[in-house]
C-alpha cells in the first residue's frame, strides 16, 4: 500500500491517479480476497487497538478526507467496526461556530486530539480550512501557504508528544459521485444526506481538485503522511484503509503491559 502514500516534496496530480485502481485485486475473484483479507485486518486492528488502549502511551490520529459522497462515513463504518467506542472518539468539523472564528483556525482541533492511548477519527479536519477557504476565496495563496506551515507545525507537535498520524485522501471520479448522488436522490433511507448544496459544490469540482493537490503536497510529511486511495471501489478503498492503520499501529511496537508485581497469579485464589 506504499504506492498510494505521497512522499514529502512529491508533486500530486490527481488526473494521474485513477480512482477506479484495485492494484492486484482484479476481478470477481481479486474482489473476494480483497474482502477477506480486510476483515482479517479489521481482526487485527481490534487486537491492537486494545494494546494501544492498555499501554495508555501512544495514540493514533487518523484523517479522512475527500470529496462529497467520497466514503468518509462507509469507511468509519467498514474499517473501524471491530473497535472499541471506548477507545475511539470521531469527530466531525462543519461550519465554525461564532466562538470557533473567535479563535486561530486549529484552536477547535487542538481539543479534540486523541488522549493517550485513543484512536481520534476526523471525518473531515483542520485541512478544511485550507480548501473550502480557498475555493471559495475567503483566503488567498498566501494565507494558504501559512495555514500549510501552521498545519505542518501543528502535526509534527501530536506526533512528538505520541500521536502517530495518517491521513487519506479519497479519491472519486466527478462520474462516480454523480452515480452516488443519485442513489441518494432514488433512495427514500439516504435522501437524508442529500442538500441542494452538493450540486452547488459539485459545480466547483475543478477548484477543489486543484486545492487538494496543493494542500496534499504541502503537508505530506515523514510523520504525517497523506495516502490518496483510490475509492471507487468501496471495497478496495477499505482494504487500503484497513491495512495502512494496522501497519500504522504495527510500527509503534505495542507490548501488553506487565501485571501488577504486587500479585501472585499461580497462587491466587478467586473465592
Amino acid at each position: 500500500m506504499s504506492r498510494h502514500r505521497v512522499k514529502p516534496g512529491e508533486t500530486v496530480d490527481l488526473a494521474a491517479i485513477d480512482p477506479d485502481d484495485t492494484g492486484d485485486y482484479d476481478g470477481a475473484a481479486g474482489k473476494a480476497k480483497a474482502k477477506a483479507k480486510t476483515d482479517a485486518l479489521i481482526e487485527r486492528l481490534e487486537f491492537l487497538q486494545d494494546r494501544l488502549y492498555a499501554n495508555a502511551g501512544p495514540s493514533l490520529l487518523i484523517v479522512l478526507q475527500g470529496m462529497d459522497t467520497s466514503g468518509k462515513d462507509g469507511t468509519i463504518k467498514h474499517v473501524m467496526s471491530g473497535a472499541n467506542p471506548m477507545g475511539c472518539h470521531v469527530r466531525s468539523f462543519k461550519l465554525p461556530t461564532p466562538q470557533e472564528r473567535a479563535h486561530d483556525f486549529l484552536w477547535r482541533v487542538h481539543h479534540e486530539a486523541p488522549a493517550a492511548g485513543y484512536i481520534g477519527i476526523f471525518n473531515r479536519s483542520h485541512y478544511e480550512d485550507v480548501l473550502v477557504t480557498r475555493v471559495h476565496e475567503q483566503i488567498n495563496k498566501r494565507e494558504a501557504e501559512r495555514r500549510f506551515a501552521q498545519i505542518r507545525d501543528f502535526e509534527r507537535l501530536l506526533n512528538e508528544h505520541g500521536t502517530a498520524i495518517v491521513k487519506f485522501f479519497l479519491h472519486i471520479s466527478k462520474d462516480e459521485q454523480r452515480d452516488r448522488l443519485e442513489e441518494r436522490v432514488k433512495d427514500k433511507e439516504k435522501r437524508w444526506k442529500f442538500s441542494q448544496n452538493d450540486l452547488a459544490e459539485r459545480k466547483l469540482w475543478a477548484k477543489y481538485q486543484a486545492m487538494y493537490e496543493a494542500a496534499i503536497a504541502a503537508t505530506s510529511t515523514k510523520d504525517a503522511p497523506w495516502f490518496i486511495v483510490p475509492a471507487n471501489r468501496k471495497w478496495y478503498r477499505n482494504l487500503v484503509v484497513a491495512e495502512t492503520i494496522v501497519e500504522t499501529l504495527e510500527a509503534l511496537k505495542l507490548r501488553t503491559p506487565p501485571a501488577s508485581p504486587d500479585i501472585d497469579f499461580k497462587t491466587l485464589k478467586i473465592s
